[in-house]
């Protein structure tokens, strides 16, 4: 593996340790609430400093961008490495217990991802990317699902939970995608989503309003697992826009041509 995903894997593990010691005790948990819906755990808080105490021993120099403690001092536009780490995807399940929840860490070189590392540390599943060599879950190369057909495909998506100013036109897109496609789920946690569309679990995933935290590591997955990701509009600037349809190659394309009306 790459130096960089190695020190990653490291940084993932030992916030995943953070986790599941917690997993045992979670009705001990001290839960905040940053918006409606949007939960915080101390555990989140721990976990993201035991990411970042890793990432800044090997890379003293390279930028973070976290989801609880935001963008450090030398993150700006001329920034070459930035790592953006959501310490644990699925805060919701892993308060009531629901075993599907994950670390996600990317790095960003010059606007570019270019090494992920999602783990699910319920099943010791660990997802890896590097650019231009391949994904890989536990080092077994990964290939997104041979579906051709909409029809066929079961596809991943995520409901709005704390912002519901959109819950409107998400159920548009909720009915249209279950009458086209052969089923919708909704785990809960968008970076191991996006994992499991590279592992060919899910055909597709579709959600809007996504953090790049959320996104950035589960993107490199698919496309170096020969999927596509975009925004709504078949563009590129899903990461910091938020807005987000991934798949294999052809049921892409018939993702878009229902969704693309929502951009």
């Amino acid at each position: 593996m790459h130096p960089m995903i190695n020190i990653a894997v490291k940084a993932a593990r030992r916030a995943a340790s953070v986790i599941t010691r917690a997993s045992f005790e979670v009705e001990q948990l001290r839960v905040t609430t940053k918006n409606h819906n949007d939960f915080v755990t101390e555990v989140d808080q721990a976990a993201e400093r035991a990411i970042i105490d890793v990432l800044r021993q090997a890379y003293p120099d390279h930028a973070i961008l976290a989801e609880e403690s935001g963008a450090s001092a030398n993150l700006h536009d001329e920034t070459e490495y930035v790592w953006i780490i959501d310490p644990l995807d699925g805060t919701t399940n892993f308060i009531h217990g629901f075993p599907q929840y994950a670390v996600s860490i990317a790095l960003q070189y010059r606007g570019q991802i270019t090494q992920a590392v999602v783990y699910d540390p319920t099943r010791n599943e660990l997802f890896t990317a590097s650019k231009g060599a391949g994904a890989f879950l536990n080092e077994k190369r990964l290939r997104v699902a041979k579906r051709d057909k909409l029809a066929d495909a079961l596809i991943g998506t995520g409901f709005p939970y704390s912002d519901l100013s959109g819950l409107d036109e998400y159920m548009k897109m909720f009915h249209l995608m279950t009458q086209k496609s052969a089923g919708l789920r909704r785990p809960g946690a968008a970076a191991l989503d996006l994992a499991y569309v590279a592992a060919g679990r899910l055909d597709g995933f579709f959600e809007k309003n996504l953090k790049p935290w959320d996104i950035a590591a589960g993107a490199l997955l698919i496309t170096e697992a020969g999927g596509i990701v975009a925004n709504f509009s078949g563009e590129s600037d899903y990461i910091y826009k938020g807005n987000v349809i991934a798949g294999s190659p052809k049921v892409f394309g018939q993702m878009l041509n229902v969704l693309s009306p929502f951009a």
